[in-house]
């Protein structure tokens, strides 16, 4: 049984909604809230991982208080009226009400509480529109390691931040903070102290033998530890794979229906992403958090995280599409480290022929912190 990604991604996901009145700033905000020794702060983000992220970024300013965590929109705007807080840290794609509706409404009903939206989207169009609803700030989730607390210092002064991954963004727009100004010399993101963990490994195999032994060992101690495990391989890996784990003793029919073995056949996979033979970054991350989203949800609470292995980039690779491969190879490097998952790819060494692919070799192995090799 495999699931299908018509489940994890809608297209219309994101639906930009016009609507606020220019921002007039208040005195509170000219005179900046930093002042302020405690500044009361909500996080609306679904992903519980994430939220801990941004939970460990914030305690570096300790005048920063969490008051609240929630995970869907419509919530947010019930919660933000009846706490009225100073910040809002907003995510845009969420269940209920998107996060561009849920801050129009916000606007409306809490004035004085400070947005700034925290989100995978990168377009210039969607940041301008989240902007012109009445927010102050826009960090991209990749950069929110290095950029948030600048964002934050920045918003509560009465500044605009923009963060550094929106394309096409006019830094030199009137009170504008741009990253590269206010970015502390320590990224946050790159401290021990906050980092997610991240693990991007890779593994070259000499034959289908030991693509298995790797992949069916990477996967029971997954379970094992209570992780959840989404497996992206072709169809015949996918099978044997799976007789593998069950002469492992691992019931898989009974994880698959517990959720927590996800199997997806890698064309499927690559066929929601692929634009003209390379990869659309928005829509390989909607995919990718949406598949994070549902195999979280599957371990409810009950275990640690999730692990994911497979051969979307060897795949194309294979297909001797070689700057495909490597930009795929740098997404999962952003999904490992934005959300902690650990990611196993597995490459046929067959498939690197001597001195004509060496320099490919070698990026593919500079974009994993582990490299095994038969």
């Amino acid at each position: 049984m495999h699931h299908t990604l018509g489940l994890f991604w809608n297209n219309n996901e994101t639906r930009l909604v016009a609507g606020f009145d220019d921002l007039q700033l208040d005195p509170l905000q000219k005179q900046g809230l930093l002042e302020n020794s405690n500044i009361r702060i909500v996080i609306v983000d679904d992903f519980e991982p994430f939220r801990g992220f941004v939970r460990a970024l914030l305690r570096k300013m300790p005048q920063l208080a969490v008051i609240s965590e929630l995970s869907d929109g419509l919530t947010a705007v019930q919660k933000s009226e009846e706490l009225n807080p100073d910040l809002i840290l907003l995510d845009i794609g969420l269940p209920s009400l998107n996060g561009i509706e849920a801050a129009r409404q916000i606007r409306k009903l809490v004035p004085t509480a400070k947005i700034i939206f925290l989100s995978q989207e990168s377009s210039d169009d969607v940041v301008q529109e989240a902007l012109n609803l009445g927010a102050l700030g826009y960090v991209v989730k990749e950069f929110a390691g290095s950029e948030l607390l600048p964002a934050v210092k920045a918003v509560l002064e009465g500044k605009q931040f923009v963060s550094g991954g929106v394309t096409g963004q006019d830094s030199a727009a009137p009170n504008r903070s741009r990253p590269s100004e206010v970015r502390p010399s320590h990224a946050p993101f790159d401290s021990q102290e906050t980092e997610i963990s991240r693990r991007h490994e890779v593994f070259f195999y000499l034959d289908d033998a030991s693509f298995l032994a790797s992949f069916s060992a990477f996967v029971k101690a997954a379970l094992e530890s209570g992780n959840a495990v989404v497996v992206v391989a072709t169809e015949s890996h996918l099978v044997s794979l799976r007789r593998t784990l069950q002469a492992q003793g691992v019931d898989v029919a009974a994880v698959v229906e517990q959720g927590v073995y996800i199997a997806l056949d890698v064309e499927e996979v690559l066929s929601t992403f692929m634009v003209n033979g390379l990869p659309d970054r928005v829509r390989f991350l909607r995919v990718a958090s949406d598949l994070i989203r549902t195999a979280t949800k599957a371990v409810n609470g009950k275990h640690r995280g999730v692990s994911a292995c497979g051969e979307c980039a060897p795949t194309l690779w294979g297909e001797r599409s070689a700057e495909a491969a490597i930009q795929v190879e740098q997404l999962w490097d952003e999904v490992a480290k934005t959300y902690g998952v650990d990611i196993l790819c597995g490459y046929s060494s067959g498939s690197f022929h001597g001195d004509k692919d060496s320099h490919v070799f070698q990026k593919i192995r500079a974009e994993h912190s582990g490299v095994y090799q038969e």
